[in-house]
């Protein structure tokens, strides 16, 4: 027979688990313990008591003729009473002819025939029929593949309930909705001075990504409240939290996809359901078969020479008790299971809202969830409400974000943050944030900021604070689609003047950014593909009514159109596209005052005959197209303030003679391309200051470039030059010379003529010695005479000295 403790383990089901276990389960295990008792102690009754007592079925008058015995032993009597004669004699004996031996033969016999096998087996199958109902009720927790998301589930579940996060985000919640009540009891205030109601003023609409702050406002004139903490998180706490968020939504992905712990507890509920049917179905019938009187016809008159007899069962009247009482316990079981199908049915436990938690807290975000995630919270909810409520908060992406703010600020101080703070090119202070979870507040304390950059950072919120940083005039957002407040979008609206967003789709441009009025600069660096080209649309730039320069670096096949909402105004427009071909260019025309234009690796394979009719245009840039030939240079003449023309990185075979006619030319940038000489023409440009000719094809430098007076730099690096005229000595205003990597053998000794000669490129030529003339190049130091280092030691050592003068002294002079 079991013992308690072995049947038991049955049953064995971890602490933890029980938050999964409501009341009913509990109920049930309960009445499978005491329904294990009954069938212990039925079998240890039936081991040690059970057994039938039989006696031979007589004849009611004696037979006369005397019966021989069997054993050969002495006859036994019956007693007799007579009743006929009125008076009272001794009683006198019936011979049974049965011995001892016989009697015992006949029990053991009658026990298996006269005796009901329910009577017999009763224990047992109340032992079975236990321990299936154990086996159904916990066996959601053993299958191998709930048991671990079960696991998992508690594990979180407990983790989530006690963690310092809770508390703090909850009591915040409490803290919020006092400070709200506090101020509707106070009344509304006056608006904050940024905040502008005119749609004139360039107003965000009502779909604009603002954040809107429940619980208190921002004011110019008041300092910001600020929600006291209720508890410290302290570093650790703080990394424990952000470690279970990760692991709810991972676990939410894992588990609310498929609903197997749901139907696995439904099919272990509807197996105990028909288990108590079938139970209460058949015991029901043996109720009245147990009984204390039975009758045993064995075919063994040969042996005995009865073929009837009486028998007595003395554990009937127990075990019919005891089976009254399973009777009753299993019918409190099936209840409760019937309970549990009305439970599991009748609202649908495949959904599961946090509607009530929302309500009470300040996180509205908080999902519903679905299919086994559903199930395991309604569980827990039968359990304790508390637990759900405070597991909400884990799935609440503004929970989240107030604790990554939290860690952020921790982290981040003041001082930190001003270590960080670097003097760009322009000497202005910038500061740059790269992947962090959010902006930390202190960012906004420094007042003197000039440039701040924040890169991949998904959750960046600009609030009121930014208002203090009244030198901010420069912002980049790189992969960063910022929300801002109301008071800190008025701040921006009126004070930032260039703006830099870094994008992989036109959608995360924030809509707000076409609402800054006083923008002077804007970049756009992502993807304008022709299909998001429509997108674009979305917000015009008709609002950017001061903008004057536009830098687009993308993919365009055409300028989009709302670009000549702001044409009119702007001075310099950069296209610069990743190798696709822009067709579609008549929208330059309406671009009057361009000064500067820039379209590179655009695919140009000639010069976009729109370009002549930009009267204002100074400075023209076709770098890394397709150009092969620019016979359309002569309506260039029309552009009377053309200064600087850009044509590098094409695939030019020969400059035209009409390019005379760019009278006003001071740059010509010429480089990579496939030049094999320069006409005369080009030395006719007497204003040309700047001359680029690097890595072409040009084996000779025509003596016409003396004529050049007011060149100032010449570089013909990268060609296959032999010889320097002399000529070319007369262009006394040069500054930069670059030859390096031709074929020049000598450099003639009139390089001194150079006396505005600050940097001088020779390495990669076929030179044997410097001229010691170089000393007369005044300007001229080490740092900016590019040869090799054993050309360098040939030259006269007074000459090494000079070019190795400290280089603060000549430049003191303002040259």
């Amino acid at each position: 027979m079991f013992t308690l403790a072995e049947v038991a383990s049955l049953n064995d089901i971890q602490p933890t688990y029980r938050i999964l276990k409501p009341w009913w389960d509990v109920f049930m295990d309960y009445l499978a313990v005491v329904m294990l008792m009954v069938a212990i102690f039925a079998g240890t009754m039936q081991l040690t008591k059970d057994q039938v007592v039989c006696l031979p079925v007589l004849q009611s008058t004696v037979n006369s003729k005397a019966q021989p015995s069997t054993s050969g032993k002495a006859d036994f009597t019956t007693v007799e009473t007579t009743t006929g004669q009125g008076e009272d004699k001794d009683s006198s004996g019936r011979k049974t002819n049965l011995d001892f031996q016989q009697y015992v033969f006949i029990n053991q016999m009658c026990y298996h025939l006269a005796l009901p096998w329910y009577s017999k087996y009763f224990p047992y199958l109340v032992l079975i029929h236990t321990i299936i109902l154990i086996v159904s009720s916990n066996f959601w927790f053993k299958y191998p593949k709930t048991c671990s998301k079960i696991e998992h589930f508690v594990s979180i579940l407990g983790k989530c309930f006690e963690s310092p996060w809770t508390t703090k985000a909850l009591s915040e919640t409490a803290c919020e909705d006092s400070e709200e009540n506090k101020q509707r009891l106070t009344g509304a205030q006056s608006l904050p001075k940024y905040v502008s109601t005119s749609s004139d003023e360039g107003s965000p609409s009502a779909n604009t990504p603002m954040i809107t702050k429940s619980g208190f406002k921002f004011s110019a004139d008041k300092p910001m409240i600020e929600v006291p903490s209720v508890t410290i998180l302290d570093k650790k706490d703080g990394e424990q939290a952000k470690a279970l968020f990760e692991k709810v939504r991972k676990f939410r992905a894992h588990v609310e996809d498929s609903d197997l712990i749901y139907k696995l507890y439904v099919g272990q509920t509807v197996i105990k359901t028909v288990k108590f049917i079938f139970i209460l179905c058949y015991t029901a019938n043996f109720v009245n078969t147990i009984s204390f009187e039975h009758i045993c016809n064995p075919k063994v008159e040969h042996l005995i020479g009865y073929t009837q007899f009486e028998c007595t069962h003395n554990m009937a009247y127990m075990l019919k008790k005891l089976l009254i009482s399973y009777i009753s316990l299993i019918c409190v079981y099936g209840f409760i299971c019937l309970y549990t199908l009305f439970w599991l049915f009748r609202i649908p436990l495949k959904e599961y809202s946090f509607e009530k938690v929302r309500e009470e807290s300040s996180f509205s975000d908080i999902p519903d969830v679905k299919n086994d995630f559903a199930f395991l919270l309604h569980m827990v909810d039968q359990y304790d409400q508390l637990y759900s409520k405070r597991f909400g908060v884990f799935l609440s992406e503004v929970s989240e974000n107030k604790l990554r703010e939290i860690s952020l600020n921790h982290e981040w101080t003041f001082e930190k943050l001003r270590q960080h703070v670097s003097r760009n090119a322009q000497d202005k202070q910038e500061l740059h944030l790269f992947m962090l979870s959010g902006v930390p507040d202190a960012v906004f304390d420094l007042t003197d900021l000039d440039v701040l950059k924040l890169e991949l950072i998904p959750e960046a919120k600009i609030p009121a604070k930014i208002s203090q940083m009244t030198n901010l005039q420069e912002l980049h957002l790189c992969h960063c689609p910022a929300k801002v407040e109301q008071t800190a979008f008025s701040f921006l609206r009126d004070h930032l003047r260039c703006l830099h967003v870094k994008f992989t789709d036109v959608a995360e441009i924030p809509a707000w950014v076409y609402l800054l009025k006083n923008l002077r600069e804007l970049y756009l660096i992502g993807n304008l593909n022709s299909e998001n080209n429509k997108m674009i649309g979305l917000e015009s730039l008709r609002e950017l009514r001061h903008l004057k320069i536009l830098y687009v670096k993308s993919n365009l096949t055409k300028i989009p159109p709302n670009i000549t909402d702001v044409a009119p105004h702007l001075t310099k427009l950069v296209i610069l596209n990743d190798g696709t071909k822009l067709v579609v260019l008549n929208s330059l025309k309406k671009m009057t005052n361009v000064a500067e234009l820039e379209l590179q690796n655009c695919e140009l394979e000639r010069i976009p005959h729109a370009i002549f009719s930009l009267s204002n245009l100074q400075e023209l840039d076709l770098k890394s197209n397709s150009i092969r030939t620019i016979e359309e240079i002569i309506s260039f003449q029309h552009l009377k303030r053309l200064t600087c023309l850009k044509l590098w990185h094409n695939k030019i075979v020969n400059i035209p003679s009409s390019i005379t006619h760019i009278k006003n030319l001071e740059s010509l940038y010429l480089s990579n391309n496939k030049l094999e000489s320069l006409p005369a023409a080009v030395f006719s440009l007497q204003k040309l200051r700047c001359l680029d000719v690097s890595y072409n094809s040009i084996a000779l430098i025509p003596a016409e470039i003396g004529l050049l007076q007011n060149l100032q730099h010449f570089h013909i690096t990268g060609n296959k030059v032999d010889t320097l005229p002399k000529q070319l000595f007369k262009c006394v205003k040069l500054r930069t010379l670059s030859l390096g990597q031709n074929y020049i053998t000598s450099i003639p000794d009139k390089i001194g003529q150079l006396l505005q000669l600050t940097h001088l490129e020779l390495k990669g030529n076929c030179l044997d010695h410097l001229p010691a003339t170089l000393r007369q190049c005044q300007l001229l130091r080490k740092s900016g005479l590019v040869v090799e280092d054993h050309l360098f030691d040939t030259l006269p050592l007074e000459v090494k000295e000079v070019l190795n003068q400290d280089t603060s002294i000549p430049f003191a002079n303002g040259i």
